[in-house]
């Protein structure tokens, strides 16, 4: 109804010069009020369901056409992305409205809807990317471009743009970004070791090197939130280099239990026998797994004491934790499948088949709808 229109129940109280209404008219005018406003509640729209959320483990298959996703609460499948061969990496959008799949079949960037799990648009990159790394407030995501020639690409995830490559000798397996977005450490398995690039500048600003190439690598951070130290998987290391992120130097190693010979696993190797690490949530604890020995190990953080080990699938590869800390998801590459782990109890409680040979994986909290 227009903005000063009167209504019949409106006139009906005007009426203040005195004319009298006959009783008639007076019942008219009251029927003709309840029937205006029930006419206005059957126009009035039903509020739009709003869109819920959830946390996801989302674990892309490295070998095959799809992408799973996991519900933590239950640890059963709860959604699957088709159509998207040889994903890399992913990461999430902060909001949880939209995942980032590195596509190298296309070598473009995927972008899904989180909650149709549909690709609405692919972005042309560089080369032939790998791992991403996305920015805390959303609007970058980096790239990691392998081979010569290659570096980090940086997308404009407002425009959907690939907006510039920062070149990196000899190409970029990983990229990873510093807890607090200041920083994206691009890593190359070529020897290039890790450049450490400034998220503001969009610059490179130091490299430190290593005597083989970079796996994965995660940070832990100060209470001023700034990042402490940078755990680095590096080719023919079982197990893992301790970087101080402010002095840029290598501070210490740790080296994972051997076992013996006869039981240890020779298979997809791949130069890195270490080829997952994450620190818990609570940043009490670092895991790292082994392909060798296919098992994952705990340390404590900051003294790096030895915890415990959980037998898990063949050969081991990326890993991510619940938001609570309370359950780790590794993916097994050469199985077929997520082991979910039970951190408190170091044990294997269940085990999520997927799609062929996963390896990289995330934790995120999804738009899902209703």
């Amino acid at each position: 109804m227009r903005k000063g229109a009167t209504t019949v129940c409106e006139y009906r109280r005007r009426q203040g010069d005195g004319t009298t209404m006959t009783r008639t008219m007076t019942r008219l005018l009251m029927v003709a009020c309840v029937m205006t406003a029930a006419a206005v509640a059957t126009l009035t729209p039903a509020p739009v369901a709003a869109q819920g959320k959830a946390i996801r483990v989302v674990q892309t298959n490295a070998a095959g056409d799809n992408v799973h996703l996991i519900d933590p609460a239950t640890n059963e499948i709860v959604g699957e992305i088709t159509g998207v061969e040889v994903i890399h990496g992913v990461v999430a959008a902060p909001d949880g409205s939209r995942l980032y799949l590195s596509n190298e079949s296309t070598e473009e960037l995927d972008i899904v809807d989180a909650k149709t799990l549909k690709v609405t648009n692919s972005i042309p990159l560089s080369g032939r990317p790998n791992n991403v790394a996305i920015h805390e407030n959303g609007t970058r995501v980096y790239v990691a471009i392998q081979g010569t020639g290659g570096g980090v690409d940086i997308i404009d995830t407002e425009a959907e743009e690939n907006i510039r490559t920062i070149r990196i000798l000899r190409g970029v397996h990983n990229t990873f970004i510093t807890p607090d977005s200041k920083y994206v450490v691009a890593g190359s398995t070529g020897g290039g070791g890790a450049t450490i690039i400034d998220t503001e500048l969009e610059r490179k600003m130091w490299t430190i090197h290593f005597e083989g190439g970079v796996r994965p690598l995660t940070f832990d951070s100060n209470p001023d939130g700034s990042t402490k130290n940078m755990y680095v998987q590096v080719t023919n290391l079982h197990g893992f280099a301790v970087v101080d992120f402010e002095t840029r130097k290598e501070i210490g190693r740790v080296v994972q239990p051997d076992i013996p010979v006869a039981e240890r696993n020779r298979d997809g190797i791949q130069g890195a026998p270490a080829h997952g690490i994450k620190v818990s949530p609570d940043g009490t604890s670092i895991w790292s797994t082994s392909k060798i020995n296919s098992h994952v190990y705990a340390y404590s953080l900051p003294d790096l004491d030895y915890l415990g080990a959980v037998k898990v699938g063949t050969v081991p590869d990326w890993l991510t934790f619940t938001p609570d800390g309370r359950f780790l998801y590794v993916a097994n590459a050469h199985d077929n499948y997520v082991s979910v782990i039970d951190v408190k109890g170091l044990t294997e409680i269940k085990k999520i088949q997927v799609g062929q040979v996963p390896k990289r994986n995330i934790t995120a909290n999804l738009i899902v709808g209703q």
